[in-house]
């Protein structure tokens, strides 16, 4: 069987964000761009099942602009055997109904019986595309896994829920199963793996390539605004004869400033 693994590029969380004058975006050009690091868990835990001899090939698949292919790249080095990009400037600034609409058409022409994926992506927080791309395939789906076993034609899957507790699921394939933390420890990319990458199969198509002429969004982001800044943390000093003093006017910020107590 093969196994896909859905990738999308997000900027590393410690970029510093900067908004476009007109508040439609942010500022790209100081931003490093990586591979999201839930799809890490979904890669990692594809190479596993295929080195446990469950998988035959793990193929790594996105939608974006010409600069996402370093997020294949990424799960091709850390050892995926091929990788395909639907490659299209819309997928700059494109919303997860898009996404999912162009994974569908490009997953016609891929032979798969599983697809991984991260539970969502850093950047949006949405978590959208992979149920949708379940509705559009017509597909079951088992989301944020901690756990899960492939086991001929069903995956069993461990769900962790509130008090501690684990939901346990079963599906039948075809499946798509989103990864949480704690799946696995993703692997680094070597540079055995790295230098490996450069000659597995990569494949780019257009939108037109996989039959779309066009995808409409379902939503429309009207602004972006970054968040308040926190306000600066208070310090208190004295020394233990001031401690009674000190307690007073910590439970009194807290409970007329903070309003927490």
């Amino acid at each position: 069987m093969n196994i896909v693994v859905l990738c999308k590029q997000v900027p590393d969380t410690e970029s510093k964000i900067k908004l476009l004058d007109d508040q439609s975006g942010f500022a790209e050009a100081d931003i490093k761009w990586v591979l999201n690091p839930y799809d890490e868990f979904a890669v990692e835990e594809a190479l596993k099942l295929r080195e446990a001899g469950k998988a035959e090939k793990v193929i790594a698949v996105a939608a974006g602009p010409k600069r996402a292919e370093d997020a294949l790249i990424t799960a091709l080095a850390m050892g995926a055997d091929e990788a395909v990009l639907v490659e299209d400037d819309l997928f700059n600034w494109a919303e997860a109904y898009q996404v999912a609409q162009a994974l569908a058409a490009a997953l016609k022409e891929v032979d798969f019986q599983l697809i991984i994926c991260g539970k969502q992506a850093v950047d949006d927080d949405s978590a959208a595309v992979p149920g949708m791309l379940a509705e559009l395939t017509n597909i079951g789906q088992m989301t944020v896994v901690s756990k899960m076993e492939l086991n001929d034609d069903t995956v069993t899957g461990w769900r962790d829920v509130e008090g501690g507790a684990q939901e346990v699921l079963e599906g039948k394939l075809p499946l798509i199963v989103t990864a949480n933390r704690g799946l696995n420890e993703p692997r680094y990319a070597s540079l055995p793996g790295i230098m490996k990458a450069k000659r597995k199969p990569f494949k780019r198509v257009g939108l037109a390539d996989i039959g779309l002429s066009s995808l409409e969004p379902k939503t429309k982001v009207v602004g972006w605004s970054l968040p308040e800044p926190r306000a600066e943390g208070k310090m208190f000093e004295g020394n233990s004869d001031d401690l009674p003093q000190r307690v007073s006017e910590v439970v009194k910020l807290l409970v007329d400033e903070a309003k927490v107590l």
